[in-house]
């Protein structure tokens, strides 16, 4: 049996997200529908995480097992020909039989953009949240590294299934930074690991900073043991990216 990587694309917008949902269009059944067909049997396909309804990748990493003998490049080719337009296979690679993509990632890269022009082009509508509105980027800018280091990010988590499990939402964030491009506004986020929908409620926090509605300090307060409290509005998933993922 062969344990095959892969890197992949994908415009989120038409689907619901990437974990499987019986009747519903989604990135990891559209990819278990064609490995199967090349496999003739049932294959499951691992991901790095999953991604919600509408968000996008540049390099998200899924893992899984066949005993088809077809060569790496073929098996690329094979996929992007059976696999919908808006999603590509990008990298084929071997790995280890016990490679999982979730598991043994050491750290992803999050990228959110944001429109500040007053028109919006139409060929970027589905990948940017259209913002035309005044917004303190200094602060903003200023105010995004305080996510940075090891905090219980509880107060920008969505409720997940798997809160039942009672495990920690404590993660660690590398580098939290604003880059403002012009009429592109980016925010770029890279941790070791990070809650359902938590850089949305991230990015939807420092927007409210922009727009002096919050401060550093109320930001501070939401990361305090023991807090409460909950992150205000969440970004549109539309302008979201995940942009890297490293092992």
């Amino acid at each position: 049996m062969r344990r095959i990587k892969i890197t992949l694309a994908y415009d989120g917008t038409d689907f619901h997200g990437w974990q499987v949902q019986p009747g519903l269009a989604t990135i990891q059944g559209a990819l278990e529908d064609v490995v199967s067909e090349i496999e003739g049997a049932r294959v499951a396909v691992a991901g790095s995480g999953r991604t919600d309804a509408g968000v996008h990748a540049l390099a998200q990493v899924a893992a899984f097992t066949i005993a088809n003998p077809i060569p790496l490049p073929n098996l690329r080719k094979a996929m992007n020909r059976l696999l919908p337009p808006a999603i590509r296979v990008t990298a084929v690679e071997e790995a280890a039989q016990d490679f999982h993509p979730r598991f043994q990632a050491r750290a992803k890269t999050y990228e959110y953009r944001l429109w500040r022009a007053e028109v919006c082009p139409p060929f970027v509508r589905h990948f940017v949240y259209h913002y035309p509105y005044p917004l303190d980027v200094a602060a903003m800018a200023e105010t995004a590294p305080v996510f940075e280091g090891e905090h219980d990010f509880s107060a920008f988590a969505a409720a997940d299934e798997k809160d039942a499990l009672g495990g920690s939402k404590v993660r660690r964030i590398f580098s939290s930074r604003i880059e403002d491009a012009g009429e592109r506004l980016l925010y770029r986020v890279r941790g070791s690991g990070f809650l359902k929908h938590m850089v949305r409620n991230l990015t939807g926090s420092l927007l409210e900073v922009g727009k002096h509605n919050a401060t550093i300090d109320t930001l501070r307060e939401l990361l305090a043991p023991g807090s409460k409290a909950k992150a205000g509005p969440s970004a549109p998933a539309r302008g979201l990216f995940l942009a890297e993922v490293e092992y």
